[in-house]
């Protein structure tokens, strides 16, 4: 098996938000007379071969983006992918995203094996996560579909127009982490603008140039006679993250005011967990049961 490696208690802590919320949302189509009306449909767009190996220890950034050679002992633990098929009442259909071949046939077989009952409503699509959720969010029926999105990317690839296309459907429910340590404070250089290459990225990520103001003033400490006044970076975790929920907030008709921090073991956010609901009828009852899962005084059950 290929070893998928990464996170600590925090990726924990993520999956159990999902599946705490993933249980809530298959009740409410189960048992609702009306919701009964509409197909369901998980995707997980950068599921990964479905297992998650954790070392016995916390695992650091290193782990995250690159290979690690730490020599501790290995734990397979379940990901995504697998709480999702093990949900008690499952969804209609299943769509897996893996770009990655190896992870791609391991997410297949593990499937087949574990999970036979449910293979034929699965779909694993080796291919890009934004162009297969672009073309997906146009083609699907959506008067007589739902599905639930979980966006957890390596770094800063999903796109801006991306999210825009889940939003346009108004009939998905968003989660997604977003980068806030990992990727964008690592672009937002501090003794100037980005170069020209990481600030398209940040453009991309966030569908707009507007964290250039946001983000970046002028210097205090620039000589009196500058003819162009220096410009230094003005901007912290904290609002870095919020501007994502400003973004969210342009395109769905809900969005999780709450975000949960992902941190490691310094106690840095890699990842700000977020959720935004697409469709304007249940983004209310949605919103409620994702905001109390994100909320720091609301722990997920398993968590300390």
């Amino acid at each position: 098996m290929s070893e998928h490696r990464f996170g600590g208690d925090w990726t924990a802590q993520k999956l159990e938000v999902l599946r705490q919320y993933l249980t809530q949302y298959r009740v409410i189509f189960a048992k609702g007379p009306r919701a009964q009306y509409f197909k369901t449909i998980y995707v997980d767009a950068f599921a990964g071969s479905g297992e998650r190996i954790d070392s016995d220890h916390k695992i650091e950034m290193e782990a995250l983006i690159g290979e690690s050679d730490e020599p501790d002992r290995l734990a397979y633990k379940k990901g995504s992918a697998s709480i999702a098929l093990e949900l008690t009442n499952p969804f209609d259909q299943y769509v897996f995203i893996e770009k990655n071949a190896a992870r791609a046939i391991e997410l297949q077989t593990m499937i087949a094996t574990r999970y036979a009952s449910l293979a034929g409503r699965c779909t694993v699509a080796q291919e890009d996560a934004n162009d297969f959720l672009q073309r997906w969010s146009r083609q699907t029926d959506w008067d007589r579909t739902r599905a639930v999105v979980f966006l957890d990317p390596y770094g800063m690839v999903v796109e801006w127009k991306t999210i825009e296309a889940i939003a346009t459907t108004k009939a998905i429910d968003l989660w997604i982490l977003f980068p806030v340590g990992t990727g964008v404070n690592r672009l937002l250089t501090r003794g100037g603008r980005p170069p020209a290459e990481w600030a398209a990225r940040l453009t991309a990520i966030f569908g707009s140039n507007e964290w250039e103001s946001r983000f970046y003033a002028p210097s205090r400490q620039g000589g009196l006679f500058d003819s162009v006044p220096a410009i230094v970076k003005d901007a912290s975790f904290e609002r870095i993250g919020q501007l994502f929920l400003e973004r969210l907030r342009t395109v769905f008709p809900g969005v999780a005011p709450h975000a949960m921090p992902l941190e490691n073991s310094k106690h840095n956010p890699l990842y700000w967990l977020c959720f935004a609901a697409g469709n304007p009828k249940g983004a209310g009852p949605a919103v409620r049961i994702a905001d109390h899962l994100l909320r720091p005084s609301a722990k997920p059950r398993g968590q300390r």
